[in-house]
Parts: C-alpha cells; structure tokens; sequence
C-alpha cells in the first residue's frame, strides 16, 4: 500500500515483442523437431528393410545347413553300415593303397 500512497502507477512490461520472439523460438525449433521426426523415420525404415534382407539370408543359411547335414547324416550312416559289415579285407585294402600312393611320391620326389 505504500505504492499507492507514493502515486506509483503499474504499468505493465510489453509483451508484445517477447512473445513474438518465443513464439519464432517455438516454430524453429518445431522445424527441428520434424526434420529429426523425418529422419528417425527414415532411418527405422532403412532398419526395417536391412533386417528384411538379412532373415531372408538366414533362412537361406538354415536350409543350406539342413541339406548338408541330412547329406552327412547319409554318409554317415554308410560308413557305419560298411564297418558293421563282413568285410575286413577293406581296412587292408585302404592300407595298402596309401603304402603304395606314399611309395609312389617317394619315388617322384627321390628321382626329379
């Protein structure tokens, strides 16, 4: 109440002119704020699209493994067949074969 005894009148600080500044404050920086948007929007496409491409190389993977290792279960199960078999002569025969393919390089490599 000492003002008003004083004859102090209130006059209020113009707003005018700050309010215009915020409010080009708050547009640049909505401007911003949507390029950002637009490239994170972007960019989670561009994610979206690479995993794309890299499940389909795996589920190409995988069925490669799987051919490959019914193969291996086939060969396997031939291997174990011819041993569970009479014919002990094969393991002779096999040695034999890599004595004579051992003596042979002996006498390529001894006579060049």
């Amino acid at each position: 109440m000492r003002r008003a005894r004083d004859g102090y009148q209130y006059q209020p600080i113009p707003r005018a002119a700050t309010d215009d500044v915020f409010e080009h404050e708050n547009e640049r920086m909505a401007e911003e704020l949507s390029g950002k948007i637009t490239t994170l929007k972007h960019m989670s496409i561009e994610i979206g699209n690479e995993v794309r491409l890299q499940d389909k190389i795996l589920r190409g993977i995988d069925d490669d493994v799987d051919r490959s290792s019914g193969f291996l279960g086939k060969t396997m199960g031939r291997v174990l067949k011819l041993g569970k078999g009479n014919h002990n002569y094969y393991i002779f025969y096999l040695f034999l074969f890599s004595i004579f393919v051992f003596f042979l390089l002996y006498i390529v490599l001894k006579f060049r």
